[in-house]
């Protein structure tokens, strides 16, 4: 999976509609291969970003958890953590 595309279900407050469309942006570039279409093909890649993040929101909206919401920040500790074990320190 893409690097930039992160996990939005199950936290509070909800994922945005600026989140799901970063997420679908991040997937088109990445299936594409590109990060800016041509002209020829702009209207496709729009058209795809657009679809995606309409399926998104629907596939987020249906989901069903009983587990208790995630909370963004701590999950970013989390992830910075992991990423300086990862990488080590700056």
């Amino acid at each position: 999976m893409c690097r930039n595309i992160h996990t939005l279900h199950n936290f509070e407050p909800r994922a945005t509609t600026a989140e799901v469309e970063a997420a679908a942006l991040q997937y088109v570039r990445k299936i594409s291969g590109s990060t800016k279409p041509s002209k020829a093909n702009e209207e496709a890649f729009n058209r795809a970003v657009h679809e995606i993040a309409h399926a998104t929101q629907h596939l987020l909206d249906s989901l069903v958890t009983h587990a208790p919401a995630k909370d963004r920040d701590t999950e970013a500790a989390k992830a910075r953590a992991k990423a300086e074990i990862r990488y080590g320190a700056a």
